[in-house]
């Protein structure tokens, strides 16, 4: 994992918000049903169509707060809306998001969908 990630997710590890964020049974059978990789397709194809453009139509409020695995990741990592990726990963407003950035934000996601996965697969 690259130190940037790293740092950002401890810090938002020390949010009372974005530490209340956990995936649930049904996520975990979602997960399991369509495999990681789909998972990552859909992170993808959320965050180019909600978050990619400049500015992105009901920022602020484009992201559920349930129903599908990333939307839940989403708020967890601050990567929900373009003021939480300006406030928690310093990525820029009003401009088009670069495939670098989006490439980053999956990261952010699917890492912690991971870590989500590992921390249930122990309780069981």
């Amino acid at each position: 994992m690259d130190e940037k990630i790293k740092n950002v997710l401890d810090r938002l590890s020390k949010s009372k918000f974005r530490s209340g964020f956990h995936l649930k049974d049904k996520d975990m059978l979602y997960i399991k049903d369509k495999g990681v990789d789909k998972i990552r397709e859909h992170a993808y194809d959320f965050i180019t169509n909600r978050l990619g453009s400049s500015n992105p139509k009901n920022d602020g409020k484009q992201t559920p707060m349930h129903g599908h695995p990333v939307f839940i990741a989403q708020h967890a990592t601050a990567t929900c809306c373009r003021g939480c990726l300006f406030k928690w990963h310093h990525i820029a407003k009003n401009k088009t998001l670069s495939q670098q950035e989006i490439d980053y934000i999956v990261r952010v996601i699917m890492l912690w969908i991971n870590n989500q996965i590992k921390k249930h697969d122990k309780l069981i």
